[in-house]
């Protein structure tokens, strides 16, 4: 059997460039939502089954996993900086019918990505207890939270794999693969966090390990799935590292990278700010205020996860469109998409901000000011949700289209260029107050950045369409 299935990829060229754009990327976008959700709920599995610990051990158990967000935030950041850098090559190359290179592409992205973790990892063993501390793990929680720390830094090669060849097969126009591979682990991961956590009385460190189990687990199902259907097979016979592919990753990864990169840096600094602004209340505690604000995290990052589940399904239009030279096919998803996405935006607004208390109640064991204040936290993030339905399609489409210069300013600009400096700055103007406004603020500020840089992006989409090849 030919190994490239030509027949089956000129099918799915056909598809991808002649169908209703609209009926695409919803149906691409339904796979990847459902694994975007799941591998967010097995994340609040994590918070949840240590909640369960109750009492104040269980308050340093939370905020022991709030802490470690920052490293998986990290291994995430190179898994998408090498999945996605490759796989917005390789849907524009499958768009030329240039298959041969988007098939060197996918090899040397998994190798690439593989090594990078192994680099965390080896770092990270070194010197574990130092990040925890610098992460602001005091010596409250500084035990759970090197815990929890040592089974995510042993699985982060695969993770990083994992992350990689997810953004592969999503990017191909087969997110049912990438959606096997996902719930497989996050089913995995909540049927051995009770066991570990619990039966076993591992505590934190049991919710470390059934997530490098899972995670484990979902890369060799993933990497199966490149064998399946069309495909590109991961072949190391192709693998390339050159100065020319590694600038391909870099112009597609990059904004991917600082998104996530930043990201982590502000789990970072939130984290160690809510505990200096919660040490400094004595009716809240340090541990306390970072537990409610990872409560709150958790919670986001299931409502979060729909729009970046939207925005992945419209990825595959985007690249193999323009690819293809479809430019006003690439202009009506992208419309559909920030349609669709602000639909979304506004039920979350509505039942946060009348639901906020019940949400963070689904924790049960937390401590009650863990719940009241993660209540308030909540309202003040969902009021400002809507930014996404503009900010989260633009960034795509730029990524997508290699725009790197735009595309990387915009990730950067949420969590690195506004999010970090109004964690630092306000509140030492407002206290609390000011730690709550500051993700609100930071949204408002994103959205001011993101509506000019797009709209020259969609002056470039005017031009008129290339005949299909």
């Amino acid at each position: 059997m030919d190994q490239n299935k030509p027949d089956l990829r000129q099918q799915k060229f056909i598809r991808m460039t002649t169908a209703p754009v609209q009926g695409l990327v919803l149906r691409l976008a339904v796979p990847t939502i459902a694994s975007m959700l799941v591998t967010a709920l097995y994340n609040v599995a994590d918070t949840y089954f240590v909640s369960s610990i109750g009492g104040y051990a269980g308050t340093c158990a939370i905020a022991a996993v709030s802490v470690s967000l920052s490293v998986m935030a990290l291994i995430q950041a190179l898994g998408f900086f090498v999945g996605q850098g490759a796989s917005n090559f390789i849907s524009r190359a499958l768009g030329r019918h240039d298959v041969d290179k988007a098939a060197e592409m996918a090899a040397t992205g998994l190798v690439l990505a593989l090594t990078l973790g192994a680099l965390v990892t080896l770092l990270g063993e070194l010197f574990t207890a130092p990040i925890a501390r610098f992460l602001g793990a005091d010596e409250e929680f500084v035990k759970p939270t090197v815990d929890y720390l040592r089974w995510i830094l042993a699985a982060a090669p695969l993770m990083t794999g994992s992350f990689c060849l997810n953004n592969q097969l999503r990017f191909q126009g087969n997110a049912f693969y990438a959606m096997i591979g996902v719930v497989s682990g996050a089913v995995l991961n909540v049927g051995l966090d009770p066991l570990f956590i619990h039966t076993l009385g591992m505590g934190a460190q049991g919710a470390s390990l059934a997530t490098a189990v899972s995670q484990s687990v979902g890369f060799c199902v993933l990497l199966a799935g490149t064998f399946r259907g069309d495909n590109l097979r991961i072949s190391f016979r192709r693998v390339r590292i050159s100065l020319e592919n590694l600038g391909y990753i870099v112009q597609g990864g990059l904004p991917s990278l600082l998104r996530q990169g930043c990201g982590a840096v502000a789990v970072m600094v939130l984290n160690r700010t809510a505990g200096d602004v919660g040490a400094m209340d004595p009716e809240i505690g340090r541990a306390t205020l970072i537990a409610a604000f990872g409560l709150v995290s958790k919670t986001m990052m299931l409502v979060n996860n729909v729009v970046i589940g939207l925005g992945q399904g419209y990825q595959p239009v985007c690249g193999f469109n323009y690819g293809a030279g479809q430019y006003s096919r690439v202009r009506a998803a992208f419309w559909f998409l920030v349609k669709t996405v602000a639909c979304w935006c506004l039920l979350v607004i509505v039942l946060g901000e009348l639901l906020a208390p019940r949400v963070v109640g689904l924790f049960p064991d937390a401590q009650p000011k863990v719940k009241e204040l993660g209540a308030v936290i909540l309202r003040f993030q969902c009021a400002t949700f809507f930014v996404n339905c503009w900010v989260v399609p633009s960034n795509m489409t730029q990524q997508t289209m290699g725009w790197m210069v735009s595309a990387s300013t915009l990730a950067m600009a949420r969590q690195g260029l506004f999010l970090v400096p109004l964690v630092l700055l306000l509140p030492r103007l407002f206290g609390l107050t000011g730690l709550e406004l500051a993700q609100p603020a930071s949204d408002v500020l994103t959205l001011c950045l993101a509506i000019p840089l797009q709209i020259r992006v969609l002056r470039h989409l005017s031009q008129g369409d290339k005949p299909l090849e």
